[in-house]
């Protein structure tokens, strides 16, 4: 992928920014500004969803960069996410309602399910009973995404597609679906460089984008042992001798892979200069080295909520 190419097309032909802003943590007070900021700096992608409870924020700095013509809502590619209590299909369109009215907008670009596990069915975003026990619902994802396609029928969305799914998941979507899935959003990094699963989406002509480039550094439930990719000797040495910051190596490592990268952050500083990114490449043997890192490790793995208890856990821990 050449380094000018800042772009990657979706199966409708629709063109899907390569570099955009994640908004996962992103608090409310400070995400309106980030947004802002982003958008004067040359973003043109903003990624969100439901569960990050900041989609009023989002849509406000938006609102804001629209208004003073920065940029026209059709510059503009916008992805959120159904969350899992919405899985059912007569929660749907009121679920992609919801986000629109709260982002201010008439559509949204793509819209993802955020996880294949369904919650029990409801306002709670985090169900559990009385003991404390996440409250699981059987919705099968794949009647999900079917009601989704009438929501791109409808104009409410122009792509739709998954994050967080494996392989399978996504096969029995695709078998079912009438509207080709446009993209899978999942972790990755060094540490995590999903190679098997790249390689399929590249083969379906699914585009994948990367969260936690950076291997999100400031999640809840890190621990203080969890390896940091933003620490590694071999990310560091890379960085060093190309005069650029880790967190700069690490974002082209997603980007020279030909996948769409949603850094997070809500500081000016660090804003412009993961922006820099699009403006250098990494050679074959700096891109071998940072391949070599991986070591299956996940940082979201959702033990916090005992995953593993739900029949469409995406994947079972060791």
């Amino acid at each position: 992928m050449a380094a000018n190419n800042k772009f990657v097309k979706l199966p409708s032909g629709a063109e899907m920014p390569i570099f955009g802003l994640g908004t996962w943590k992103s608090k409310p007070g400070e995400v309106t500004a980030a947004v802002k900021h982003a958008i004067s700096v040359g973003y043109r992608h903003i990624d969100g969803a439901c569960c990050y409870q900041n989609e009023q924020e989002v849509g406000a700095g938006i609102k804001a960069k629209i208004d003073d013509e920065t940029v026209k809502r059709e510059d503009l590619f916008v992805t959120t996410k159904i969350w899992n209590v919405d899985h059912h299909p007569d929660d749907v369109e009121a679920a992609c309602q919801k986000s629109l009215d709260l982002l201010g907008l008439n559509y949204v670009d793509l819209y993802l399910i955020h996880w294949p596990m369904a919650y029990k069915r409801g306002k709670e975003l985090f169900p559990k009973d009385a003991d404390g026990k996440w409250q699981f619902a059987d919705t099968d994802y794949v009647d999900t995404y079917k009601a989704m396609e009438k929501l791109v029928a409808s104009g409410k969305c122009k792509a739709i597609g998954m994050s967080n799914f494996n392989k399978q998941q996504l096969e029995r979507v695709m078998k079912a679906a009438s509207i080709p899935v446009a993209n899978l959003q999942i972790e990755m990094h060094p540490y995590l460089t999903q190679n098997d699963l790249v390689d399929f989406c590249k083969s379906k002509n699914i585009v994948i984008t990367a969260y936690s480039p950076l291997g999100s550094p400031d999640r809840p439930w890190i621990k203080e042992e969890d390896p940091r990719p933003l620490e590694d000797p071999v990310v560091k040495d890379i960085a060093a001798k190309k005069g650029k910051s880790a967190a700069q190596i690490l974002i082209r490592f997603a980007l020279q892979r030909g996948v769409v990268c949603i850094p997070k952050s809500v500081t000016p500083s660090r804003i412009e200069s993961n922006f820099e990114a699009l403006n250098f490449e990494l050679n074959p043997e700096e891109m071998k080295r940072l391949m070599a890192l991986n070591r299956d490790y996940r940082g979201v793995d959702l033990t916090w909520i005992n995953h593993k208890d739900h029949p469409w856990c995406p994947y079972k821990p060791e």
